[in-house]
Order: C-alpha cells, then sequence, then structure tokens
C-alpha cells in the first residue's frame, strides 16, 4: 500500500537531477529531456526500476539529468549494454537515448540488431543531422550537399532514412516526432513506453549552432500543414492548411491530389494501418521527403510479437527443466581439459 502511495505521488521533479543541463541554449534536447522526465511518473513504475542509456553525443548526456538508474556509455555501444541489462534483469524499464551519428555510423550494427531482436528496448533517436558534440561534421542522415567541416564541397553521400532501417531490421514500434511539437511528442513517447517489444522513436530535433533551422519548413506555423502530414491509425492520409490534399496511389507509385478537384474523394485516399503486418505501407511511408511528398510523422508501425527477453527467459527455465540447475565447476572440467605444469 506504500507503494502505490508513493507512485502516485511520483512528479516530474522526481526525475529531475542537480546536475546543470549542459546543452546549447534553445537546443531540442531540452523538449524531449522535459517530455521524459513528465512520461516517467505516469507510467506506474517505481523509479529505482528505471535505467536509461546512452553512447556518445549530445544527447548522450541524457543520464546525468534523470534522477533513475543510468550509464554513459562508448561510442555507438548504448543497445549492447542496454540489451545486456534487459536480459539480466527483465523487470527494469531500460531506454536508450542517442543520436544520428551515434546510433547510425559507428554503432549502425549494433542499433539494426536491437531493432531485428524486438529486445524491451525504448530507443529514442534525436536527429540533427550533424556531429553537434564534435563541433558540426556531416552524418549518416546529413542531406545531400551539404557543406560542413568534412565536407566542404558538399556531401555526396546519400543519407539514411531512420524510420526506414528500423522498418527494414523489423522492428515492431517505429514511430517519428518533432521537437517542438510538445504535445504530439507526449503521445508518441507515452506509446513507445507502452510497447512490449523494441520501441523507436525518432525526434526531428534542432541542433541551433551547427545545423540551426534543419526542420525549419515542417516546424514553421506558416509552411508545416502543407509540409508535414500526422499519421492516425484507420484515417486516410491526409494534409494542408485546408486538410484537402492526400495521398493516392496510381498502381504502386503515390501521389499529392487535392480532394474535390477532378473527381478526387476521400474514398480514393489511402488509409494508413499502423498493424499492417507484412509493414509495406510503413516502409513506403519512410521514404516520403519534401519537396515532392508530406513529411510523415506519428506512429509508422505497431505489431506485437514475442519480446526476447521473454524467449530468453523461457529458453533458460526449459534447460534448467531438462538438464538440471548446472554446475559451474563440472562444466569448466567437462570435454577435453588438460594440466599446465
Amino acid at each position: 500500500m506504500n507503494q502505490i502511495t508513493e507512485l502516485k505521488q511520483l512528479t516530474k521533479k522526481d526525475f529531475e537531477t542537480n546536475q546543470d543541463v549542459r546543452w546549447c541554449p534553445g537546443c531540442g534536447d531540452y523538449a524531449v529531456l522535459s517530455q521524459i522526465q513528465k512520461l516517467m511518473p505516469t507510467l506506474g513504475i517505481p523509479r529505482e526500476n528505471f535505467a536509461f542509456i546512452s553512447g556518445i553525443g549530445c544527447s548522450s548526456r541524457f543520464p546525468y539529468y534523470m534522477e533513475t538508474y543510468g550509464m554513459h556509455g562508448i561510442h555507438g555501444r548504448a543497445p549492447a549494454i542496454a540489451t545486456g541489462l534487459k536480459l539480466s534483469r527483465p523487470e527494469l524499464s531500460v531506454w536508450v537515448v542517442t543520436g544520428d551519428g551515434d546510433a547510425l555510423a559507428i554503432g549502425g550494427n549494433h542499433f539494426i540488431h536491437a531493432m531485428r531482436r524486438n529486445i524491451g528496448l525504448k530507443v529514442i533517436l534525436l536527429n540533427n543531422r550533424i556531429y553537434g558534440l564534435t563541433k558540426g561534421q556531416y552524418s549518416p542522415t546529413s542531406e545531400m550537399g551539404k557543406k560542413t567541416k568534412t565536407t566542404p564541397l558538399g556531401s555526396i553521400d546519400r543519407p539514411f532514412s531512420p524510420v526506414a532501417l528500423a522498418l527494414g531490421a523489423g522492428a515492431t514500434f517505429v514511430a517519428r516526432t518533432v521537437d517542438s511539437d510538445q504535445q504530439h511528442m507526449a503521445q508518441v513517447l507515452k506509446r513507445a513506453a507502452e510497447h512490449d517489444g523494441t520501441a523507436f522513436v525518432e525526434v526531428y530535433q534542432n541542433c541551433i549552432v551547427f545545423n540551426d533551422g534543419a526542420y525549419d519548413s515542417i516546424t514553421d506555423k506558416a509552411t508545416r500543414a502543407d509540409t508535414r502530414m500526422v499519421l492516425e491509425h484507420g484515417k486516410p492520409l491526409r494534409f494542408g492548411k485546408e486538410n484537402n490534399k492526400g495521398i493516392r496511389l496510381r498502381g504502386l507509385e503515390p501521389e499529392v491530389v487535392t480532394v474535390g478537384q477532378n473527381g478526387v474523394t476521400e474514398a480514393d485516399l489511402v488509409v494508413h494501418d499502423e498493424h499492417d503486418t507484412h509493414g509495406g505501407l510503413a516502409f513506403f511511408l519512410s521514404h516520403f521527403a519534401l519537396p515532392e511528398f508530406p513529411v510523415p510523422i506519428g506512429v509508422f508501425r505497431t505489431v506485437k510479437a514475442p519480446a526476447y527477453q521473454d524467449l530468453n527467459t523461457q529458453q533458460a527455465a526449459n534447460a534448467r527443466a531438462s538438464r538440471g540447475k548446472g554446475d559451474l565447476t563440472k562444466l569448466l572440467h567437462s570435454g577435453e581439459t588438460w594440466t599446465i605444469t
């Protein structure tokens, strides 16, 4: 009864540390931190059962600012550390906070395997399309032609779509939100927290020093209605200042149409299905980009599948039931052994 009372009394302040938050003034990371701190006390989980794991980058300061257990790991390896923690302590709510460089460059292999395994991690990727901590080099999500200290003539790399990469690796919950849309971010993060397997959320986050304005076209009040599309399950793909634009298929090719013109009706529009088992619609949407299409935000896909930590626990229980508890000393002396004198 005392624990229930304590949980009800937890507030955002209970998840704030005494550390000075050291991001540049105006950085989008502040908004993400605030929303996660607000979310934690609403989940009904004791504070000691949370853990935040990070790698290297501006976003990776997160564990210092969360009054929970946590670890500041090494570059790109946060998913590996978090996987070990979740397997050894499956009752914990384990969060990974990473960036586009940390997760998709040196950490790319760890990222895709965390997605495919469907282990119960909440992976939040803050995508500012630049290396911020190391002062402005281009990243795996920087657009082609991007001029930086490491690409003075403009990048010739094609950028990753983090959402497409997560979907391609088989992630069971994939979403995108924007740092400046607090209400939308809160809704997406809550849904991610409640998902049983791997939950991946890409956050479009503005780096005010090294890549300011990267997302202005989809965040500016004057343009965002025409440049972004909010995904809602069971509803047609619509957008625009008058909500009269939409997405129609011509065979397998999408096109932007206007409802009410040229005989187009709402019935012609694609209806979003976030529970699509094969993920074809979500993958299709993950490649939408300006200027041809609006940028989708919201939940691309959420499906149920066995969680890796549950399968691991069951496998271990089955092994003990059939083979006994096991003896480490006996194991070390089994098979071919030798003595060095």
